[in-house]
């Protein structure tokens, strides 16, 4: 059965709907071949891209669907439910899109935008580094000014998308003074200098190439800069919080679509001379499971409306994106669980749940790292 859900406006439950439709038709049959096979669906993206699915969040001038973080998110889940390298690359785009739509000036946002949120494009996003992870305002990158451009050279790592994508939006330092000495840059694929490492080798998310960008010597116009020169740590920080909410959103959907899964096949399967839905083991592992995906939602969805109605948000979407990424670890080891020896196997995808769940407590800020900004937060501003 369908999530209920409590939307806005007639046109949020059309997409919805119209999410449903595509995530059955043209995401679900593929995923499990595609997964063993570690093929990228970039097809996929088109195909949203074109139903007006890959731009929900930015405003219709520049071809976005100016839809609420609240929708936005609940499509999301929808997509992650169905496979989650679609769902979390929705996310990494509409995170390469946030610095440009937000920080942008009114000529870099009509001329880069609407081919950015067509479909025709997919974007990457380039903070991490080798050695500057969770510490981002260590990343060694340089963009060194040089007349009407700058010169990029240094590693990004961890890059979704990463040697697939056609735009990264890249952090680099353009002065030594710490986190005031970042800036921001929209670089092309296809300028000269830059090139993708080897996808690293990855326990789930095969789909979804995550490798190192190599940046020797790569020149941008200085025209392609987010921003003033040293504004692109906050820059970052922006755009993070709004991707937590992301991936609070996707971890939900795979969940969701664990639950489902684990519920079907207790009420299917027989031991003991009667189906073990009916074992209260299972009934009260089920209720957990539900429990905790429901709260997650609501905490996510409580995050979103802080952002649509222009309140600080950023210790709310830390929590969403700790407490959602957490509970679908959870519930998929119990997905697993009842499963039993089946659970174990490829012939069901919850061992693809599992360890699709276990990248989301990592990417986009370790949960510990959530933990740290909550506190910091928290005594902060009480």
């Amino acid at each position: 059965m369908p999530v209920t859900r409590t939307l806005p406006t007639d046109e949020a439950r059309a997409l919805l709907d119209l999410t449903r439709e595509i995530t059955a038709r043209e995401i679900v049959p593929r995923a499990a071949a595609d997964e063993a096979a570690g093929r990228f669906p970039r097809e996929v993206f088109g195909t949203l891209g074109a139903a007006g699915l890959l731009s929900l969040p930015y405003a219709e001038e520049f071809g976005g669907g100016e839809q609420p973080y609240e929708v936005y998110l609940q499509v999301l889940e929808e997509l992650a439910a169905g496979w989650l390298a679609v769902g979390l690359g929705v996310s990494v785009h509409t995170l390469a899109c946030h610095p440009l739509a937000t920080f942008g000036t009114p000529e870099q946002r009509a001329a880069h935008l609407p081919t950015m949120l067509s479909g025709d494009l997919l974007g990457a996003y380039c903070l991490s580094e080798p050695h500057s992870g969770s510490d981002a305002a260590a990343l060694s990158t340089k963009a060194v000014a040089a007349a009407d451009e700058y010169v990029l050279t240094g590693t990004k790592a961890w890059i979704t998308h990463g040697g697939v994508a056609d735009f990264y939006t890249v952090l680099a330092r353009t002065s030594p003074e710490g986190s005031r000495g970042i800036s921001a840059f929209l670089v092309d694929a296809g300028t000269p200098g830059l090139s993708a490492a080897v996808p690293e080798h990855k326990m789930g998310m095969r789909s979804s190439p995550t490798a190192q960008i190599h940046l020797d010597g790569a020149r941008v116009p200085a025209e392609r800069r987010i921003g003033a020169e040293g504004q692109g740590f906050p820059i970052a920080l922006a755009a993070l919080d709004c991707g937590r909410l992301g991936i609070a959103a996707c971890a939900t959907g795979v969940a969701q679509a664990a639950l489902d899964l684990a519920s079907d096949y207790a009420k299917n399967r027989s031991q003991f001379g009667g189906p073990i839905a009916d074992k209260q083991g299972i009934r009260f592992m089920l209720a957990d499971m539900a429990t905790a995906i429901e709260a997650g939602r609501a905490l996510y969805l409580s995050a979103a409306r802080l952002r649509d109605a222009g309140l600080p948000f950023g210790r709310q979407a830390a929590m969403a994106k700790l407490f959602c990424t957490d509970a679908a670890m959870r519930v998929t080891i119990d997905a697993v669980q009842i499963l039993g020896g089946y659970g174990y196997t490829t012939d069901f995808p919850a061992e693809r749940y599992l360890r699709e769940a276990k990248c989301l407590q990592i990417v986009e800020g370790t949960n510990q790292i959530q933990r740290m900004v909550i506190a910091r937060d928290l005594l902060l501003h009480g």
